[in-house]
C-alpha cells in the first residue's frame, strides 16, 4: 500500500478494538506501519485536535479517516460540520466516519461474537436477537450492553471483541459503512501504488 491511514479516534477503547481489528480486514497491515490509531479524551479533545493534527502532519502520502460518536446528535449535521472543519486545514480527502451511536452498537450488532466472547450463548435467544436488530436506533447502547453483559468493560471489550467480530455479518449499518469506506480507501492506495510501480518500470 502506498502511504498508510491515520485514525483520529474519539477515545481508547475505539483504538484498542481497530488496532487488532483491522489487520483481521487486512491481512498484513500492522499497528503503526500501514496504519496509525491516535485516540483523544472525548469529542471536543478530538475536535480541538483536529485541525492541529492535519495542518502539522508532514508524512508524505496519507489519508485521514476520523471517527466519532453521533451519541444521539443529528448526523447529516455533525458530519457537515467535521467535513468542513477538515476542507478548512486544506484537506478535502478526509474520510469521515460517525458510530450510531456508540461503540457499544457495534457489539450489540454482532450477538455471535458477544456470546462467542463472553462464553454466554443465552444472547442468542430469538427475543434477544429481535431486541437488538437494529442496534443503531438505540439511543443508549452502552447501558443496554452492561445489561447484557454486566462483565463488560470498555477497554477489555473492545480488546476481546477485536477477535470475535464479523466483518461482514453485523446488523449496525453505522458498523458496515465504517468497513465499506475503509476498504475503499485501502483500494484506492493500492491502486496508487499500482501505478507508481508501473511508472517507475518504464524508465
Amino acid at each position: 500500500m502506498h502511504g498508510r491511514l491515520i485514525f483520529l479516534l474519539e477515545e481508547p477503547s475505539m483504538k484498542e478494538l481497530l488496532d487488532q481489528l483491522l489487520p483481521r480486514l487486512f491481512p498484513g497491515w500492522v499497528a503503526g506501519e500501514q496504519f496509525f490509531c491516535i485516540k483523544h479524551n472525548g469529542k471536543a479533545d478530538l475536535e480541538k485536535s483536529i485541525p492541529r493534527k492535519l495542518k502539522a502532519w508532514r508524512e508524505p502520502n496519507v489519508r485521514f479517516v476520523v471517527v466519532r460518536d453521533n451519541d444521539g446528535g443529528d448526523c447529516v449535521q455533525l458530519k457537515a460540520r467535521l467535513v468542513t472543519l477538515c476542507f478548512n486545514c486544506g484537506r478535502s480527502d478526509v474520510l469521515i466516519r460517525l458510530v450510531c451511536q456508540e461503540l457499544e452498537s457495534w457489539y450489540l450488532g454482532d450477538l455471535t461474537a458477544l456470546a462467542t466472547a463472553y462464553d454466554n450463548r443465552s444472547l442468542l435467544r430469538t427475543a434477544v436477537v429481535k431486541k437488538y436488530a437494529q442496534p443503531d436506533k438505540l439511543l443508549k447502547p452502552s447501558k443496554a450492553l452492561t445489561q447484557l453483559v454486566p462483565e463488560f468493560q470498555k477497554i477489555a471489550g473492545a480488546r476481546l471483541l477485536s477477535q470475535h467480530l464479523s466483518i461482514t455479518h453485523n446488523c449496525s449499518k453505522s458498523f458496515l459503512v465504517f468497513i465499506a469506506g475503509i476498504q475503499r480507501i485501502a483500494q484506492e492506495m493500492d491502486y496508487q501504488s499500482a501505478v507508481l510501480l508501473n511508472n517507475a518500470t518504464e524508465f
